[in-house]
């Protein structure tokens, strides 16, 4: 770890104990959700859903469909809840995401309803739209059992739950209410769960997860007709309610620390910081330290606050300004500049006892600490993960196209620490593709080409072998129609291969004619749809249209392609390339020639990508070229098979 001005710190282990303390606590067979919301109060919420799904955790609890979406950016799939309303303008980001919206009333859910019916027949939510008719969207209900905020009270909400399931598109998955005061009320939270119950017994259907309990809730009155519980404040080892530490055994999770930036000295009767709110009674030396209430150090810790250095506490003095404090240390003369000075931890700098001082919340000193400090995680003492200053992780459409570009390209030159060479690779490479993103650039998968040389029927034609292919892959689909280009000079077809809507080009012999007994699409079809295909030469080139009316309902969604064709291919040439003009994940070519003898053949790859060196096997007069389905080939890369007769 180099030098920081501040930093936090975030014990993994102990949030693990205190996962497992609370866990220990619940009824067999009930589930937790984790609560990651407020970016996990502070701690991180994507190193704090990994630890805690590792743990066991069945769902993520967040407060809007931002956060829900960072995490699916980040590459957590475990179902996330939005514990918050949903706005109808949100709908569209939750559905894209697999997020599950909290329903809390009757017109929103109606609106759900809606939005989904909308997108039935197109790639919704991660659907399939073969499945779309059947689709249902998964949702969880809220009640208002006491809380008075968001949700369904819970004297009406049977007969507006009962509306809702009358909704085609909408599952309700769960159903859950919130304690208002689990800590420290007993009478008034088993009120909640009396009537919660009651409700529950009304509905007709039961659902997957009920819950009400919070982390509190867990300790005081965790219900047993609920299976899932939602765990939050008491996870992160901060106790809502003091009277809790006798029950059960956390850990402070987060510690934040800074240094000593420099030591001053005020004569008596001098005062420090703004307002001259302090004012030294002696001679005073006091100590620097480079945070303030821009870094989420409270500002009504002015004059109150505590911190350690050495192993020693000493008071805050004077008023927290927005990037500092002052720390009287008159007592230690031995302090020095760039000493740790720890601003929140545990015991005496819990943040139970920080926030007591000016009577303040947990929950919020949690949420903003630490603002523009790294974080680092630890587990078994070691560091294990950081996150960046900013306190939101790099996500790409927070970024103009124009200021994107050049984060690309920065940061190319630093990982290269070259910028000559950053600069090449982003104008010769990248920059091309960023450029014409409108141009609808998609890639090919799964490629597999087909290729199999025969003896001709017509023997006039010995001097060539009967060549048939077939091509398929997958792609999205771009507009409703495609072109197959053939061509016998390769300076015609030159042009062919920078058009893209034309998915398969052929070299002819130059003794040939462009017609249809020299250069044949036998079939062509989109998801198995038979396509129409048209013929006609220009520009000493055969275009061959396929198209059908049916692909304008496929335009922008991935599709099947299959071409099959029927040519020839002179023997003299000794050698057969297979070109690669797209970006392609996943190749496979299979060369045939069991009904011809044409000697020994050399395969020679031609790959620019992950894979230089293709698996290439032999088995009965098939040659068979293939890369993993994951691995991605790079556009002008090539398959030569050369072989003798």
């Amino acid at each position: 770890m180099g030098f920081e001005r501040s930093w936090v710190e975030i014990d993994l282990d102990s949030f693990s104990h205190n996962l497992e303390q609370l866990r220990s606590l619940l009824p067999e067979k009930t589930g937790f959700m984790q609560i990651v919301k407020a970016d996990a109060y502070g701690h991180g919420a994507y190193e704090i859903a990994l630890q805690s799904i590792k743990l066991g955790a069945s769902y993520l609890g967040v407060a809007n469909a931002e956060e829900g979406a960072l995490l699916r950016y980040q590459n957590i799939k475990i179902p996330i809840l939005i514990l918050s309303p949903s706005f109808p303008e949100e709908i569209d980001l939750v559905l894209e995401n697999r997020l599950t919206p909290t329903v809390g009333n009757l017109e929103f859910a109606r609106e759900l309803n809606h939005k989904i019916a909308s997108r039935k027949n197109s790639v919704a939510a991660g659907i399939e739209a073969t499945d779309a008719q059947s689709f249902r969207f998964r949702v969880q209900l809220e009640i208002d059992t006491g809380m008075g905020r968001s949700g369904i009270r819970y004297d009406k909400a049977a007969e507006i739950i009962k509306q809702i399931e009358l909704l085609p598109n909408i599952e309700i998955e769960g159903i859950f209410s919130h304690f208002s005061s689990s800590e420290s009320d007993k009478e008034f939270t088993q009120l909640q769960a009396e009537r919660f119950h009651r409700l529950l017994n009304k509905l007709s259907s039961p659902f997957k997860y009920v819950h009400i309990a919070n982390s509190s809730g867990i300790i005081t009155c965790s219900p047993d007709y609920a299976n899932l519980v939602r765990i939050g404040l008491l996870s992160y080892g901060v106790y809502s309610e003091e009277s809790l530490r006798e029950k059960i055994d956390l850990r402070p999770v987060m510690t934040f620390k800074s240094v000593v930036c420099q030591i001053k000295q005020a004569d008596k009767g001098e005062t420090i910081g703004y307002n001259r709110t302090f004012k030294a009674e002696r001679e005073t030396v006091y100590a620097i330290v480079p945070v303030g209430y821009a870094d989420g150090y409270d500002f009504l810790l002015s004059n109150r606050g505590r911190v350690i250095i050495r192993d020693r506490l000493y008071p805050v003095v004077g008023r927290v300004s927005m990037d500092m404090i002052t720390i009287d240390i008159t007592d230690n003369p031995d302090i020095c500049i760039e000493d740790e000075v720890i601003l929140l931890n545990s015991g005496d700098l819990s943040p139970e006892k920080v926030t007591a001082l000016y009577k303040g919340l947990s929950y919020e000193l949690l949420s903003q600490i630490g603002r523009r400090a790294r974080r680092y995680y630890r587990r078994d003492e070691r560091i294990v993960a950081t996150s960046p200053l900013a306190r939101r992780g790099f996500v790409s459409h927070d970024f103009s196209d124009t200021k994107l570009n050049t984060i690309i390209e920065t940061a190319i030159s630093q990982r290269l620490q070259s910028k000559e060479i950053a600069s090449l690779l982003y104008t010769e490479f990248l920059k091309r593709f960023f450029t014409d993103k409108d141009e609808n650039i998609h890639y090919r998968k799964d490629f597999r080409h087909q290729i199999t040389f025969n003896e001709p029927q017509d023997k006039s034609l010995s001097e060539y072998y009967e060549v048939e292919t077939t091509l398929t892959f997958r792609k999205i689909l771009q507009q409703e129609f495609f072109y197959v280009a053939c061509a016998n000079r390769y300076e015609d077809l030159e042009v062919y291969f920078r058009r893209r809507d034309v998915e398969y080009r052929w070299l002819l012999d130059e003794n040939f004619s462009l017609s249809s007994g020299s250069f044949e699409v036998t079939t062509v079809s989109i998801n198995s749809i038979n396509l129409n295909h048209e013929r006609e030469v220009r520009n000493g080139c055969m275009e061959i249209k396929c198209s059908h009316a049916g692909l304008q309902d496929l335009v922008g969604q991935e599709v099947d392609f299959s071409i099959a064709t029927k040519t020839y291919y002179p023997k003299k040439s000794h050698q057969l390339t297979v070109y690669i003009t797209e970006i392609t994940q996943g190749v496979e070519i299979s060369f045939a020639y069991s009904e011809t003898d044409i000697g020994e053949i050399e395969v020679v790859s031609i790959l620019s990508g992950q894979s230089k060196y293709p698996v290439i096997a032999k088995k009965e007069k098939t040659i068979k070229v293939k890369t993993g389905n994951e691995e991605w080939i790079f556009p002008n890369s090539g398959i030569v098979f050369s072989y003798e007769k």
